[in-house]
């Protein structure tokens, strides 16, 4: 039952962060340059690991270090998605 409480809680406080236009979870760490150059060793075939080890962060905290394979992955899936759904509203 405490569990529960603390899960309702929790949830409250992330939909009042929303609403007060508040980020949750870490900064951002990618950038256009970064995503460009992900698409381009994408279209070269490197995987994800590859990718993740030639690409550096610009900008925050860990400015200098590499991003992890699973953000090139969720940054390469969001631009598909945004690119699919561009598509799609530009054919009807």
């Amino acid at each position: 039952m405490e569990r529960e409480y603390i899960r309702d809680r929790t949830l409250e406080g992330h939909e009042s962060a929303r609403r007060n236009s508040k980020t949750i979870g870490g900064a951002a760490v990618t950038d256009p340059a970064m995503l460009s150059m992900a698409l381009h060793l994408r279209d070269q075939d490197h995987s994800l690991r590859e990718i993740a080890a030639q690409l550096v962060i610009t900008k925050g905290k860990k400015k200098g270090q590499h991003p992890s394979p699973a953000t090139v992955m969720r940054l390469l899936r969001e631009h598909d998605e945004q690119i699919t759904a561009e598509a799609a509203s530009s054919s009807v």
